[in-house]
């Protein structure tokens, strides 16, 4: 009867072992699912050298999330100052780079071209105030030039900071009139330059009135 008594008493044990890894598994996977966590996985290399990226980027058809970045006078600027807009995105890692500059210039080229409700923004983890040099010595003036180095909100929620770096990796967002990630491009190599042609038809058709 001791015999008998020890081992229900250890069925017992392992059955209750079993049914909490069982919830357990459950619970992640229930919990991911229910407030929609993305577990989406995004490779980018700089220089064919893997990198990787805090957090996890918004994907399309999501709420985009607003932020907080600053002008080159470190006046506040919000994603949501600009509700009902289109809202062009390009992040780069920095303008002192020669990518990074030619990507900016070439948004700052094509904004005339945009319809008027297209607002387009570069973000980087540059200091305003060589974001402001920038800008003036290249005459960049048709598009907001912003930092995310006092807050660095928008590399949070976007999930674009890379690790041990402090740098934003290259990629470019629309967000659409409805708030939503319209589009999405994530450069998988840093040193590359994004679709210019793709990022600029979605603008456009994310501004056209329905």
């Amino acid at each position: 009867m001791k015999g008998t008594g020890m081992i229900t008493r250890i069925l017992f044990a392992v059955g209750w072992i079993g049914i909490g890894i069982g919830l357990g598994k459950a619970q992640a996977q229930g919990g991911a699912g229910s407030t929609g966590a993305n577990t989406e996985e995004v490779r980018v290399t700089m220089r064919g050298n893997p990198v990787v990226l805090m957090g996890m980027p918004v994907k399309e058809g999501k709420t985009a999330p607003d932020f907080k970045v600053v002008d080159a006078g470190f006046k506040a600027v919000q994603l949501s100052d600009f509700k009902g807009q289109v809202v062009l995105i390009s992040a780069v890692p920095s303008l002192d780079t020669g990518v990074c500059a030619a990507q900016t210039k070439r948004f700052n080229q094509e904004a005339v071209d945009l319809p008027t409700n297209v607002v387009i923004m570069t973000i980087s983890e540059d200091l305003p105030f060589a974001q402001k040099r920038f800008c003036e010595a290249e005459k960049v003036d048709r598009i907001k030039v912003l930092s995310d180095s006092v807050w660095r909100q928008f590399g949070t929620a976007y999930g674009l900071l890379i690790k041990d770096m402090g740098l934003l990796t290259r990629s470019v967002w629309i967000v659409g009139r409805d708030g939503r990630v319209a589009y999405r491009q994530i450069v998988p190599e840093i040193t590359s330059h994004p679709d210019y042609d793709a990022a600029l038809k979605a603008a456009r058709e994310a501004a056209v009135v329905k």
